[in-house]
C-alpha cells in the first residue's frame, strides 16, 4: 500500500506539473527534475504491475489501431449561426436583449480545429468522440489520450461531457518541422492529421493541445451562467484559451472583436472569429433552439485572410478543351492555415484589371478552404515585369488563338497535354471508367503508341502494351480486359465521357434522361436543348457546336465502330419505389457515392447536391456538414446508410 501511495502522490504531482507547463506555460521546475518523477512512477508501475487508469504514463499511446469505431453521442451537437457583419451581430444582439430582458453576453476566440467531446466518469477520463455528423462520431480515445493538456483525472466526480477543439499551436508546429523529415503543411491540418493516425504514438509526436469551450452534460451541477462553466472548467484542470469577457451590448462586443482582430495573427493559436453566447442560462432555455442551432449563441467570422507575397512568374497551362489558363507562381506564404504557392488567374482580362506584374507584390486572399486569389498590385518595384501574353501554346508550340479574353490552342489531335488529358477524362471513373488506364499510361502510349483519337485506345494490342516499362503480362491483360469490359456504357457516361465543354455529369444524366438516344441527343436544335433542366444558353451552343464539328462526329463512329454499345436511357423501371423522390447524399459513406446514387436512380430517384424543401431524403455518412444541418432546420427526413439498405432490400 505504501507504493500505491506513492504512486498517487507522483500521480498528482506530475499533474500539477504538467498543468503549470501545458496549461498555464509556467514551469516551476526544471525538465530534469520533471524527468526523475516521471521516471519514478515509471519504475514503481513496473515493480508492482499497477497501472492506474489515470497515470500520465499512458498517455505515451498503446497498439496501433485497425480502424475509428462508430460512437453515438450522448448529446446531440448543434451548429453555430453565423452573422456577416457589425450591422448583422447589433441587429442579434437588440433581438436577444428583447427577448431575455437586457441580457449579458459571454465572448470567446472561436478556434479553427478539430472538434472533440471528451467524456469522464467518477473524475476519470473515459472516452473522447470527433464530431462527425452530430449524432455519430469516431472513437479517438487513444489518440487523444496522448494530449497532455487533456487531464485524466478531475475533481468532478459524477458524469461530466465536455466539448472543444483539438490543435496544434503554432510554437508546437514550428519546432516539429524544424526536425521533421517531412515537413508538415499548417497546424490545423496537423492537428486533424495526427488524431486520425491509427498510430497513438504518431499521435502523441505531434504534441497536440485541447482547448475546451462548453459543458454538454454535468451530472448534479446546475450553473447560472457560461462565466461559471468557464471557471468550472478551468477548476478543473482544462485549458480553456486566455480569453473571456462578458459584454453588456452590441458595441462592447464589436470593440473587443476589432482589438482580438487586429492581434489574431500573433496568437500561438489559430482563430477564425468569435463566438457570442447569452451569459445566463435561464435566458438561453427561455429563447430555445432551431433544429439547426442554438438561438442564443452566434459566431463572427472574420473577414478572409488577405496578405502580401511576391508574384515570381506566370505560367501558361492547356486543358483537354485547348484553353490555355494563367497560374500565378507566389512566393510561398501562410494563409488562412494553409501554404499558398500557387494561384489561379482566370484570363487576360483578370491579369490587366488587376494590374500585375511579375517580380512585383500583390495581394492575396483565401477563405477556409477556398482555392486562393491574386486579388491586385501591392507594389511594383523597378525590376517588376510585365506579363506577356504566350504566342505558342506550352505543350506543342502552336500559334494560339485568342477569343475575347480567352486563349485557345487549336492543335486538338497533336498537343501532347490535351491529348492526355481529353483521353484521361474519357477513362476516368465517371465516364467510361478503364480501370488502371491512368495519366502516366495514356503518355506511354501517346509517345510510343501514335495514340491521337479516343477511338485509338481501342486500336491497342497486348503485345504492344509488354513493350512498354514495368509492363508484364498479367498488367497489360487487365488493361486489356478493362478496355474490353468498358465497350458497353450507359448513355449518360457516355455522353460526359466524350467531353462537350461545361457538359458535366449531373448535365450528362440529365441529357440522357430527356433524349434517351445518342441520336435525339445528336439532331437536338437549340430549343430541344434548351427545355433540358439547368441547360442554358451557353451549354446549349456548346452542344451544338460539338455536334457541328465533323471531326467530332467522325471520333464518335469510329467508337461505334470498336464497338462501343451505348445502353440508353429506359423510361419504364422494374421498381420505382423512389420515383419523383429526391435524394441528397453528404458525408463518408462505406462506399463511394456513385454507387448510392447509381441505386437511387435504378429505383426512379434523383439525385441533388444541394438540401431544400423538395427534398425528400437526406443520407448521412461520417463528418456530414451543412447540408445535415439545413436538413434538420427544413424538418426534412434524415437517414443512415442501415436505414437506407433496408429500404433498398
Amino acid at each position: 500500500m505504501e507504493k500505491l501511495d506513492l504512486m498517487k502522490n507522483l500521480i498528482k504531482e506530475i499533474d500539477k506539473h504538467n498543468y503549470n507547463y501545458y496549461v498555464l506555460d509556467k514551469p516551476v521546475i526544471s525538465d530534469k527534475e520533471y524527468d526523475k518523477l516521471y521516471y519514478t512512477l515509471v519504475d514503481l508501475e513496473k515493480e508492482t504491475g499497477i497501472v492506474l487508469p489515470y497515470s500520465p504514463t499512458l498517455r505515451v499511446g498503446g497498439e496501433v489501431l485497425d480502424g475509428f469505431e462508430k460512437k453515438k453521442h450522448v448529446v446531440e451537437l448543434y451548429s453555430l449561426n453565423k452573422v456577416r457583419d457589425f450591422q448583422d451581430l447589433t441587429n442579434w444582439t437588440i433581438e436577444m436583449q428583447k427577448q431575455a430582458n437586457n441580457t449579458e453576453f459571454a465572448l470567446e476566440y472561436k478556434f479553427d480545429g478539430l472538434q472533440i467531446v471528451l467524456e469522464y466518469e467518477n473524475g476519470i477520463f473515459k472516452n473522447a468522440t470527433t464530431r462527425g455528423n452530430g449524432s455519430i462520431g469516431e472513437d479517438v480515445t487513444a489518440q487523444i489520450k496522448t494530449i497532455k493538456s487533456v487531464p485524466l483525472k478531475i475533481n468532478f466526480k459524477s458524469h461530466l461531457i465536455v466539448q472543444g477543439e483539438c490543435m496544434m499551436t503554432n510554437k508546437n508546429f514550428a519546432l516539429y518541422n524544424k526536425t521533421a523529415t517531412e515537413k508538415l503543411k499548417n497546424p490545423r491540418n496537423a492537428a486533424a492529421g495526427a488524431v486520425r493516425n491509427l498510430d497513438p504514438k504518431e499521435t502523441a509526436k505531434r504534441n497536440l493541445d485541447y482547448f475546451c469551450y462548453s459543458i454538454l452534460l454535468c451530472e448534479g451541477e446546475k450553473f447560472e451562467t457560461q462565466a461559471q462553466m468557464h471557471d468550472f472548467l478551468i477548476k478543473n484542470g482544462f485549458q480553456t484559451g486566455d480569453y473571456f469577457k462578458i459584454c453588456k451590448n452590441a458595441q462592447e462586443i464589436i470593440d473587443y472583436i476589432k482589438e482580438v482582430d487586429k492581434i489574431k495573427t500573433k496568437l500561438d493559436v489559430m482563430i477564425d472569429g468569435m463566438v457570442i453566447k447569452i451569459n445566463n442560462v435561464s435566458n438561453r432555455e427561455k429563447i430555445g433552439y432551431t433544429a439547426k442551432f442554438p438561438k442564443w449563441a452566434m459566431a463572427y467570422k472574420f473577414e478572409a485572410l488577405e496578405v502580401t507575397t511576391r508574384l515570381n512568374d506566370v505560367v501558361w497551362q492547356v486543358g483537354r478543351t485547348g484553353r490555355v489558363t494563367p497560374i500565378a507562381l507566389l512566393e510561398p506564404v501562410e494563409l488562412a492555415g494553409a501554404t499558398v504557392s500557387r494561384a489561379t488567374l482566370n484570363n487576360i482580362e483578370d491579369i490587366e484589371r488587376k494590374n500585375l506584374y511579375k517580380k512585383a507584390s500583390v495581394f492575396v486572399r483565401r477563405s477556409n478552404e477556398v482555392i486562393p486569389e491574386v486579388m491586385g498590385l501591392a507594389e511594383k518595384f523597378d525590376y517588376s515585369e510585365k506579363i506577356v501574353l504566350p504566342k505558342v501554346c506550352p505543350s506543342c508550340q502552336s500559334i494560339l488563338e485568342q477569343k475575347g479574353p480567352l486563349l485557345f490552342c487549336k492543335n486538338h489531335f497533336n498537343c501532347p497535354q490535351q491529348v492526355v488529358d481529353r483521353l484521361s477524362h474519357f477513362a476516368s471513373r465517371d465516364a467510361m471508367n478503364i480501370e488502371g488506364l491512368f495519366e502516366k499510361t495514356i503518355e506511354a502510349f501517346y509517345k510510343n503508341f501514335n495514340v491521337r483519337e479516343i477511338s485509338d485506345l481501342y486500336r491497342i494490342k497486348k503485345e504492344q502494351l509488354l513493350t512498354l516499362d514495368k509492363f508484364k503480362d498479367k498488367k497489360a491483360e487487365n488493361i486489356m480486359s478493362a478496355l474490353e469490359k468498358s465497350k458497353k456504357v450507359e448513355l449518360s457516361k457516355f455522353i460526359y465521357a466524350i467531353g462537350i465543354e461545361e457538359v458535366g455529369k449531373k448535365t450528362a444524366k440529365d441529357l440522357a434522361k430527356h433524349f434517351k438516344s445518342y441520336e435525339n441527343l445528336k439532331n437536338a436544335n437549340i430549343e430541344q436543348l434548351l427545355q433540358v433542366g439547368d441547360i442554358g444558353d451557353i451549354i446549349a451552343k456548346n452542344i451544338l457546336d460539338y455536334f457541328d464539328d465533323k471531326n467530332n462526329i467522325k471520333e464518335i463512329e469510329d467508337l461505334f465502330a470498336q464497338g462501343i454499345t451505348l445502353i440508353e436511357f429506359k423510361e419504364k423501371l422494374e421498381d420505382n419505389r423512389f420515383n419523383n423522390m429526391t435524394f441528397v447524399i453528404t458525408g463518408t459513406l462505406s462506399k463511394p457515392r456513385k454507387e448510392f446514387e447509381q441505386i437511387i436512380e435504378n429505383f426512379g430517384g434523383k439525385c441533388s447536391g444541394s438540401v431544400s424543401k423538395n427534398t425528400n431524403y437526406v443520407l448521412v455518412g461520417e463528418d456530414a456538414g451543412s447540408k445535415l444541418d439545413k436538413a434538420k432546420e427544413l424538418k426534412i427526413k434524415i437517414i443512415n446508410e442501415k436505414e437506407f439498405n433496408e429500404m433498398v432490400k
